[in-house]
């Protein structure tokens, strides 16, 4: 166990905000988590972490010394891929530079390429907890509010794949943002830089078997017993003789879907090594535009007819303007602007 006392230089900082300093490399998933889980005390009581501290308050941390030692040092470490990939910063971004849209009722996050949707394992920060730390932050959840209904993302990406992730703050919301998504009333894009030139693009059917043991699905031609049929629509942009730049319309959601059929099509994201593709930087595969149909009704009305995208990673930016000559910025303008697509 850890104890500090505050002192009247420290009096007025939020709990949060001073757990942050003391416990630098956790961020704010795993601060909130241990406050839940009473790990961490104000006073010898149960805190919420907005409380503003006074002089003489203390703070008892109940973690091994290994554990305490693993989440307080300089800075943050940088965030380890399959492919050894960064975000664009070393340091875990704030959620506030992720956010492409906010009200009341939900959240559009444009995730970076090398942070998990959701945790897969207890200690995981994810995109889903940074949400969730937000929200409290902000005063709209509470440890009582919680235990109702706890608010969660409703799309997830593949850890290395960057670009709009939405998060459903009411049961309601969420509710049929899900439903939306499960019959295609909401439209998911994606642009990708693939390896060779692709021609006229087009709607590409296969069945998917995926290998748990490595991870890694396969696309066949034709069904056979433990495959699943998928359905991806390709639309290349622009060409060279090496490479293609084009817009993925997935018309269903299969684990790695994009990447492998790209790769049985003879066209692999650049960068996937894992299905045949050549370096060793990453792939580059966003989710850059949602659009909600004009005749939307119910839940999603007020949504009706809105575009909204998500501008890729800078590396990914840069290699679209070095390869194709395309001014990205303008073009995530264009689509803002366009609407949806037909």
């Amino acid at each position: 166990m850890k104890e500090f006392v505050i002192t009247e230089k420290e009096q007025g900082i939020r709990l949060d905000k001073q757990l942050l300093k003391i416990l630098n490399l956790a961020g704010t998933g795993f601060i909130y988590k241990m406050l839940r889980k009473k790990n961490i005390t104000l006073n010898g009581k149960k805190a919420e972490g907005n409380e503003r501290l006074v002089h003489g308050d203390v703070i008892r941390i109940y973690l091994s010394d290994e554990t305490f030692d693993k989440f307080s040092a300089e800075k943050y470490p940088v965030i380890n891929t399959e492919q050894g990939n960064k975000t664009d910063n070393d340091e875990l971004p704030e959620i506030s530079s992720m956010i492409v849209y906010e009200d009341e009722r939900l959240l559009l996050i444009n995730k970076p390429a090398g942070i998990l949707s959701q945790k897969a394992a207890a200690d995981d920060i994810s995109v889903n907890e940074l949400c969730l730390d937000h929200l409290i932050m902000k005063g709209e959840l509470t440890s009582e509010s919680i235990k109702i209904f706890k608010p969660s993302v409703c799309n997830r990406l593949d850890r290395n794949t960057s670009g709009l992730i939405i998060f459903g703050k009411d049961y309601r919301t969420a509710t049929a943002v899900n439903a939306a998504l499960k019959d295609r009333t909401i439209h998911k894009y994606y642009l990708c830089i693939a390896e060779g030139s692709m021609g006229s693009g087009g709607r590409h059917i296969g069945y998917l078997s995926k290998d748990k043991k490595t991870n890694k699905v396969k696309v066949y031609s034709e069904p056979s017993e433990g495959t699943v049929r998928i359905e991806t629509y390709i639309k290349p942009l622009e060409n060279t003789p090496e490479h293609t730049l084009a817009q993925i319309d997935l018309i269903t959601g299969r684990s790695h879907q994009i990447r492998a059929q790209l790769a049985e099509l003879g066209h692999p994201l650049l960068g996937d090594r894992k299905y045949g593709g050549r370096g060793n930087s990453g792939y580059f595969l966003h989710a850059y535009k949602l659009s909600i149909p004009r005749d939307t009704e119910g839940e999603l009305k007020y949504l009706a007819g809105r575009t909204f995208t998500a501008e890729p990673p800078a590396g990914m930016g840069s290699i679209i303007r070095d390869l194709f000559k395309v001014d990205i910025n303008a073009y995530m303008e264009q689509q803002r602007t366009q609407g949806l697509d037909t």
